[in-house]
Order: C-alpha cells, then sequence, then structure tokens
C-alpha cells in the first residue's frame, strides 16, 4: 500500500510545539508541517522561518482552508480547542488536539459529535501511550507481573511556580476561565489517561479540591478517589503549593507492585516476591513524535493510534468528577 505524506497545519505554534510536538510533525515518517497559525503573524512567521515550514497565518480559517494542509493540530489552551476542532471537522479535516481536550465532559461529547457527523477521526495528544516507557508500564500490569491489580495510588505535590506568586505573571495554564481549572487538569489529565489506558475506564469518582496558598483563580489542591470498572481502587493527591517536587504512582497487585513517576525519567521498580528491579528508559528528543507517528499510520490506513477523543474525554469526565465540589 503506498503511503501518502499527510501535510500537517498547527493553530497555536507556542512553547508546546517548539520541541515536544512542532519537530515531530516533521520527523515522523510520511509527515510534513506545512503551515502554522498564530494571532500574532510576527511570532506566526518567526517560528515557520526558525522551523523551515513553508506557510504562516495570523488567521486560523485560511489556515483550515488551506488545500495544502490535510490534517489540523490544535495546539492551542484548552478554551478554544472546541472552536478550533469543530472548524475543522467542519472543513473535513482529521484532528489532533491538545490535552487537556476541552474545559469540560460536556464539551468534549460536543467535540465528539461533531467529528463523527462528518466522519472525521479526532485524536488527544496523551502521548504517554505510546511512549517505550509507558508501554513497559503497561505490559507489565496486563501480562500478569504483578497479579491481579487491587489498588493504584497516585501522588503528586510541587511548589509554587515563581510567575504564579505575581498576579501580573500568572500563566494561563493557572486561569480557569483558559485552561478549565489550574495545574491539576494540565498534568493530572496525563497520570489518569494512562490509568485509563493501562487499567480501564474508570465508573466512579469523587473528590475535593481546595486552594490553599490563595495565589491565583484556580484550584491548588485535589485530592480524590476512584473506581474502575474492572472493581480495581485508587486514590490520588494532587498539591502544588508544597515544599518539594514529588512524582510517583503506585499499581499493586497481588504479585507485586509497579512504582513510576509521570513527569520524569526515574528508572521504574517493579517488586515482586523474586525482588525488586529497575527498568531504565531514555527521553526521546520529541516527546511526541511516536505518539504522532501511530496518528499518521491510521490516516494511512496502516495502523490505528491509541489516544482517541472518545478515550481522552473519559479522562475529563473523570476530572470533572474530582473537582466537582469546587465548581
Amino acid at each position: 500500500m503506498a503511503m501518502r505524506t499527510i501535510r500537517w497545519g498547527i493553530i497555536g505554534c507556542g512553547d508546546v510545539t517548539e520541541v515536544k510536538s512542532g519537530p515531530a510533525l516533521q520527523k515522523a515518517d510520511h509527515s510534513a508541517l506545512a503551515a502554522v497559525m498564530r494571532r500574532n503573524g510576527d511570532l506566526a512567521r518567526d517560528y515557520a522561518e526558525r522551523h523551515g515550514v513553508p506557510r504562516w497565518y495570523s488567521d486560523a480559517q485560511a489556515l483550515i482552508d488551506d488545500d495544502g494542509v490535510d490534517a489540523i493540530y490544535v495546539a492551542t489552551p484548552p478554551s478554544s480547542h472546541q472552536e478550533y476542532v469543530l472548524r475543522a471537522a467542519a472543513a473535513g479535516k482529521p484532528v489532533y488536539v491538545e490535552k487537556p481536550m476541552a474545559m469540560s465532559f460536556a464539551q468534549c461529547r460536543a467535540m465528539i459529535d461533531g467529528c463523527r457527523d462528518v466522519g472525521v477521526p479526532l485524536f488527544v495528544a496523551y502521548y504517554r501511550r505510546a511512549l517505550e516507557r509507558f508501554v513497559a508500564i503497561r505490559k507489565l500490569v496486563r501480562d500478569g507481573t504483578i497479579g491481579d491489580i487491587r489498588y493504584v495510588n497516585v501522588m503528586l505535590h510541587q511548589p509554587l511556580a515563581a510567575d504564579e506568586a505575581n498576579a501580573a505573571t500568572l500563566p494561563w495554564r493557572v486561569v480557569p476561565e483558559i485552561a478549565g481549572g489550574g495545574r491539576f487538569v494540565d498534568l493530572a489529565s496525563h497520570m489518569l489517561d494512562f490509568l485509563d489506558y493501562t487499567l480501564g475506564p474508570i465508573r466512579e469518582a469523587c473528590g475535593f479540591a481546595g486552594n490553599q496558598a490563595r495565589q491565583y483563580p484556580a484550584e491548588d489542591i485535589v485530592s480524590g478517589s476512584f473506581v474502575f470498572e474492572s472493581g480495581v481502587q485508587g486514590t490520588g493527591t494532587w498539591c502544588f503549593s508544597a515544599f518539594d517536587k514529588f512524582d510517583r504512582t503506585d499499581i499493586v497487585g497481588t504479585k507485586g507492585k509497579v512504582t513510576y513517576s509521570t513527569f520524569d525519567y526515574t528508572p521504574v521498580v517493579v517488586t515482586t516476591d523474586t525482588g525488586t528491579r529497575q527498568l531504565a528508559f531514555h527521553a526521546p528528543m520529541h516527546i511526541q513524535q511516536d505518539f504522532i507517528q501511530t496518528i499518521v499510520n491510521e490516516l494511512n490506513g496502516v495502523g490505528e493510534c491509541p489516544g482517541t477523543g472518545e478515550s481522552a474525554a473519559r479522562t475529563s469526565w473523570v476530572m470533572d468528577q474530582l473537582l466537582s465540589n469546587s465548581r
């Protein structure tokens, strides 16, 4: 089967696209970055010149309507995800959208319905589903290495960042009107999505969210519990005004446990009755490249992407439940 080159257009060529995704769209097999858009035309032109992209725009619709663009990558903040996804779908173009997928589960459903109604595939950037490190963790869990899974515990805490202590410099990720929440929705979404991929969908969740440091409008602490459809239980605590950084997930079974961090590359630790072993992995240069390759392959009819609108919407639903007492 002849493989065509998928020509991508980026809406919102900001920081996330500099290393994580933009070059990945260029380096994946049968993939090319044809055009970029940013509301500030000077910044769009600068990005295009630095990355060797043929065309740039300051208007999103102009990029969507570009006949030389086959698929759209929406890399804007969540507040505009629904709008751009639906506009791309209306043009008949497959869409790859950053995470979290939208501002709420209701918006996710609207995006899924809009894409389905016109027959356009929708993918969401939960790229850990394709990273070697996380593929290996999933295999350990699913092949019975640690037995039948009983529970999972997630802990993530970080200090306040310098730009979060000044109202004049607040990053958009802690402004609910733009991000849909705070650091929780930005970071916990990756953690919860990978658990969905590894352990199956969560059927029930409840939580408590608060703003303890009162440095910005969004929640800065969330704790909660959840139950998977399989009966596996889980707990989590995410705090963003703590004294240091800590990132740990334990998946515990009847024969052992797997311990890993989500946001760094410390070794994965596997503990069973035969002892403890560590699995080391290297971070890829462009962290989204493996995932983007699965999208390109699916669009060419030779594979399947593991991260869809349907799976991503489940993670948004869980976060909505964990945040529900603060909204």
